[in-house]
């Protein structure tokens, strides 16, 4: 049996409540808001708000799904990174603070989704589990990506 290591535990802790405020976000939008946030998107000038709107609920949660699971995420996670830098300079231009309706919120999960897709999983994931995965497959998985 493998130690599990801080490393992956603390990349699991990472990506757990990465995704739990995606999906916290994201999901209300899916489920019945997608007008409204359309027509805040529209008033900002973002081009075909309708679209626009569902691909961003859709970046939210099934980012927020993959960071969870740990699978597939290195290259899936960018739709939720572009969302977040979106939200960051183009709903919160010009101000940081939070509290002034700035952009730290967003850049901030953006920029740790960007490491997370960078990084790797860790070895806490759901492929982890799945039978029939060799072991060198697994710690693959969770290495660094080179490049």
């Amino acid at each position: 049996m493998t130690r599990i290591s801080s490393q992956d535990l603390g990349l699991l802790l990472i990506r757990l409540m990465l995704g739990v405020v995606f999906i916290y976000h994201g999901a209300p939008k899916l489920l019945g808001g997608l007008d409204g946030f359309a027509g805040y998107l529209a008033s900002l000038g973002v081009p075909m708000p309708q679209v626009s709107a569902l691909l961003a609920a859709v970046a939210e949660v099934g980012g927020g799904l993959l960071l969870i699971a740990g699978v597939g995420f290195r290259y899936a996670l960018w739709p939720t990174v572009f969302t977040m830098m979106v939200a960051s300079f183009v709903a919160h231009p010009g101000k940081f603070s939070v509290q002034d309706g700035g952009m730290e919120f967003a850049l901030t999960l953006g920029v740790v989704t960007a490491g997370l897709a960078l990084v790797g999983a860790g070895r806490l994931t759901v492929a982890a589990l799945l039978p029939g995965r060799r072991a060198d497959e697994r710690a693959q998985d969770a290495q660094p990506q080179e490049g």
